[in-house]
Parts: structure tokens; C-alpha cells; sequence
């Protein structure tokens, strides 16, 4: 009876420490992403005139990456590329979508949501959505499907697509919060429907005035695009706004702090409307931009401080980014122009949001695990569509063949700080420019549309040296013919490959 008693006790110490092992194995995963956020707006990568000391302690207590990437200079082509681990650019219909968009991700679809789920995951997120939800004729006043839960999440609460759009409502896993069956709601992108007053007719019961567009339905003082009717006690505050997602995120961690846990905490902040808490509103010499900046921040610090609290941190794999490069002037008179001053927005870069400059992909990335990363500065070139492959080798998963087919595993690059990162990158911004190495290179049909190119080479294109012009100011491609010819040539494979995964 000793010797069994013995034997037990021994058993259940192999059986603790494995799953002490397992649970290492398999951090928790948060992963921030921010909207319209450029390379030089936080104080990790050069600001001064915004205070950001949360984000700024993820880049202190871990990686710091100076070439970290999107996989496209706007919204919904990072989303997609991002969750799916595929370029946007090989399929149709993943561009900046209206806010009754279908799905544009079919379920089945391997995402890093479905495959953290297949490990153990318990999955959520939370913010702006973006990429369509329902699969045609949406009712928005029924159970809301296909979305997040039919491609890997448990558990979703959503800005439906973003702050400028409708419908101004959240979504909370299938349904609308806080609507009233009385009131239901209707949304058109086609024509006015409904009573409700829009911009283009009222602008004087705007409290934010237009620069261009955004003048349909008014919804708290600010007209979006989109026309909408009904829905009236659940139209969010957009004041609000980072209050709200940011207390459902912070109850994911802690309804979820017992097992290994995904969420994928999306942001509205910094895009427009930019309408900051009354709490921040004012905290910047920028505008509203640069308050917005400081209230993104905030949100980033709620979550610390919960990681904290709940002594997760050590083991939880924090991950900050943006979706795309600055933009200042999108649609509202916010004073982002008028009061920029000195600040730079994309850093060093060129260009920014729609661009194909280094300014529209190139982002702030950052990545936090104390108990696997030490703390540092990398300039391996790395990209949010490896996340997918990553995460599946960091859970000992293989991905199906036609799954990610453009995301790589790239756990050293991300975690170790080595500069075993990707060997070649694609940007996207409505066309198509390549990286590798020191030399970027924008084929002439895909000359950027937001910048005129700095010299034109007689044979057309755009080249640069970025070890020695990071600013991208002189095109190089007259001087190195070859390297436009091999660079021409890898892109072209690429593209017709249609994967870049072995």
C-alpha cells in the first residue's frame, strides 16, 4: 500500500509537470490590432508630441521590430490577409467593403482563429470587424450569420465595420445589442431610406464638419456613410467607444484566465470619426488625432494592468500592430492637417494609408512574452500574414496544403529576435510592389496613387535602396537594371504561382 501510495503521488507530479509543461507551451495570445496607426506615431518608434508609455512598455519589456508589416495599405486587405495567412490581392472582392458587405471569409476557411481553437484555444474578438458579416440581404434585426463564430471564434462583440459607417450598432456574437424589436433596423448604400437627417442636408446639426464624403444618416452628431432608419437605443456613442470594447476585452481575459486563451482585440481607434472620451479630448497639441492616440494607449495599459492583476502575464504572447500606414485629412475637418506641427505620422517613411510607399505597409509591430523573448530591437522583415503559420507552429499544429498558402512559420524571427525573417514581401495598395533585402521595387502599371514617383527610369518602375534611402526619394532602377530584372521576375512567380508556402 506504501509502494502504491508512493507510486501515485509520483504519477501525479508527471502529470502536473506535463501540464505545466503543455500550459508554457502554449502561451496565452493577445493580439492588438490598431486601425490607421503610421510608423512614427507612438513614442517606441519616435514620437514626442503624443505620450504613449503603455505601448511603449511592450517595446521596453520585449521586440521591438523595425521593418514589421501589413500585408496591404488599407483596412479589410489586412484583416483578411491577416486571419486567412493569403495575400489579398489573389482574391476578389477583399477590398475596402460598405458596411452591409457579405462575409468575405467562407467558413471552413482555416483562419488563426479555427486553428488556435483546434489546440485548446477558447477564441474572441473584439472591435471593429470589417469584413462583412451574413451571406446576402442581412436582417440585421435576426440572428446575424455567417460571421466570426462560423470561422474559429467562440466568442465575438463587434463594431460591424467601422466608425464612418452603418449601422452604428455593436454585434454581440449573432445579434444586435440593445435593440429594440420595436424599432427595427434598415440599412441601404444605394439610397436615402427612412426620416433620419443626413449631413449632405443638415450640416448644421454636425458636431464634426466634413472635408468630403461621410454626408449620409447622422448618428450622434456625425454623419456617416451609409443610410440607416430604426435601431435607435442601440446606436453606440462614439465617445464611448474605447470604454466599451475595452471593458468586453478585458472580460474575455478574465471569464477565460483558466485555460489558453486568443483574443484578437481590434480597435477603432485611431480611425475616423476621431471622437476621443472627454477623458482625453483635448490631452494633445495634435487635435483630436493625436487625443485618440493617447486614448488608444489607454486602452492598450487596461489590458496590461489585467494581465497584471490576474498573473498572466509572464506566459500570455502580447502582439501590437497596425493594419495600415497614417492617414491625416479622411473625410472629417478634425484638424489633423492644421495641427500636425512637427509630428510625423509615418516617421521616416513616405507615404502612408493607399500608398505603396514604405509609409502605407510598414507599421508599428511589437511583440511581449516574458517568459520566451527577451527584450530588444530586430530588423528582420516580418509580416502580419505569418501569424497563421506561426501560431500553428508554435501549437505543434501542420496546416492543411491549402491553408495560409502565403503565411510562413516565422516563431524565431518572432520570438527569438533573430534575423530569420521573411526573404521577400509583397505590399499591396492597389498594386503591387516587392521587397527583398535592401531593394524594393513597384512595377509601372503599380505606381503608387497617393505620391508621384520620385524619378521615373526610362524603362518605367520604381526602385529603391532601402539600407540607404529608407525615405524612398531616389528611384534607382535606371542605375540597376539587373536587380529590376530579378525583381520583376520573382514577382511575376509569385503571382502566378498563387502561394508562396512550400
Amino acid at each position: 500500500m506504501r509502494f502504491l501510495r508512493v507510486l501515485t503521488a509520483v504519477l501525479g507530479f508527471l502529470v502536473a509537470a506535463g501540464s505545466a509543461l503543455a500550459a508554457a507551451d502554449r502561451p496565452n495570445i493577445v493580439l492588438i490590432y490598431v486601425d490607421d496607426l503610421g510608423y512614427g506615431d507612438v513614442g517606441c518608434f519616435g514620437a514626442t508630441r503624443v505620450k504613449t508609455p503603455h505601448i511603449d512598455r511592450l517595446a521596453k519589456e520585449g521586440l521591438r521590430f523595425t521593418d514589421g508589416h501589413c500585408s496591404s495599405a488599407t483596412c479589410t486587405p489586412s484583416r483578411f490577409a491577416l486571419l486567412t495567412g493569403q495575400y489579398p490581392w489573389r482574391k476578389a472582392g477583399t477590398g475596402i467593403l460598405p458596411g452591409d458587405a457579405s462575409l468575405i471569409i467562407p467558413p471552413g476557411t482555416p483562419t488563426i482563429a479555427s486553428t488556435l481553437k483546434t489546440a485548446g484555444y477558447q477564441t474572441g474578438v473584439v472591435g471593429k470587424w470589417h469584413l462583412g458579416l451574413g451571406a446576402g440581404d442581412l436582417d440585421w434585426n435576426g440572428e446575424i450569420k455567417p460571421g466570426p463564430l462560423e470561422i474559429g471564434f467562440d466568442y465575438c462583440f463587434l463594431v460591424p465595420a467601422t466608425g464612418d459607417r452603418v449601422p452604428c450598432v455593436y454585434v454581440e456574437n449573432r445579434r444586435v445589442v440593445g435593440l429594440d424589436p420595436a424599432d427595427p433596423i434598415r440599412v441601404n448604400y444605394g439610397q436615402k431610406i427612412g426620416d433620419d437627417p443626413t449631413g449632405r442636408e443638415n450640416p448644421g446639426l454636425l458636431k464634426m464638419k466634413l472635408s468630403r464624403g461621410h454626408d449620409n444618416t447622422i448618428v450622434n452628431g456625425i454623419s456617416r456613410i451609409g443610410f440607416m432608419t430604426g435601431g435607435q437605443a442601440a446606436r453606440w456613442i462614439d465617445e464611448d467607444m474605447a470604454d466599451t470594447l475595452t471593458g468586453k476585452a478585458v472580460k474575455f481575459i478574465e471569464a477565460n484566465q483558466k485555460s489558453p486563451f486568443f483574443l484578437f482585440f481590434s480597435t477603432h481607434d485611431i480611425h475616423v470619426p476621431r471622437v476621443p472620451h472627454a477623458r482625453f479630448a483635448g490631452g494633445t497639441a495634435l487635435g483630436p488625432r493625436g487625443d485618440v492616440i493617447q486614448e488608444l494607449d489607454w486602452c492598450v495599459g487596461q489590458l496590461l494592468e489585467t494581465l497584471d492583476r490576474l498573473k498572466l502575464a509572464e506566459n500570455t504572447l502580447v502582439l501590437f500592430s497596425s493594419d495600415n500606414g497614417p492617414v491625416l485629412d479622411d473625410g472629417y475637418a478634425d484638424e489633423a492637417v492644421t495641427k500636425l506641427g512637427d509630428h510625423k505620422p509615418a516617421g521616416p517613411l513616405r507615404g502612408g494609408k493607399y500608398s505603396l510607399y514604405e509609409g502605407g505597409t510598414r507599421v508599428p509591430f511589437l511583440a511581449r512574452w516574458p517568459a520566451r523573448i527577451k527584450p530588444g530591437v530586430s530588423d528582420a522583415l516580418v509580416s502580419q500574414i505569418d501569424l497563421l503559420a506561426t501560431f500553428a507552429e508554435l501549437t505543434g499544429q501542420k496546416l492543411a496544403a491549402d491553408a495560409g498558402p502565403d503565411s510562413l512559420p516565422r516563431l524565431a524571427a518572432l520570438t527569438d529576435g533573430t534575423r530569420t525573417g521573411r526573404e521577400h514581401l509583397i505590399e499591396h495598395a492597389g498594386g503591387l510592389a516587392i521587397r527583398k533585402g535592401q531593394w524594393k521595387f513597384t512595377a509601372p502599371a503599380n505606381a503608387g496613387k497617393k505620391a508621384k514617383p520620385a524619378k521615373p527610369s526610362p524603362g518605367g518602375g520604381e526602385l529603391y535602396d532601402l539600407s540607404a534611402d529608407i525615405g524612398e526619394t531616389k528611384n534607382v532602377a535606371a542605375d540597376n537594371p539587373q536587380v529590376v530584372g530579378e525583381l520583376t521576375a520573382l514577382l511575376q512567380k509569385i503571382r502566378n504561382d498563387g502561394r508562396t508556402r512550400p
